[in-house]
């Protein structure tokens, strides 16, 4: 099930990347119910997404709470 949410999240947070404050706002949703190993991948993941879209990056505080 945990397999699930996370790619789930990644579903979602492509398809909310034209707009940094929803981004912002699922990911905020994402890190409280992701595991922390998850969170971790998460991080890899958006890495690539960043570059491209480098207005996303304002959620960036967000993963170092």
């Amino acid at each position: 099930m945990a397999r699930a949410m996370f790619e789930y999240t990644k579903t979602v947070l492509e398809k909310v990347s034209f707009d940094s404050n929803l981004f912002c706002k699922e990911l905020q949703k994402a890190l409280e119910r992701l595991l922390p190993f998850e969170i971790e991948e998460l991080k890899i993941w958006m890495k690539p997404m960043l570059l491209q879209n480098p207005a996303l990056a304002t959620c960036v505080p967000l993963l170092h709470k």
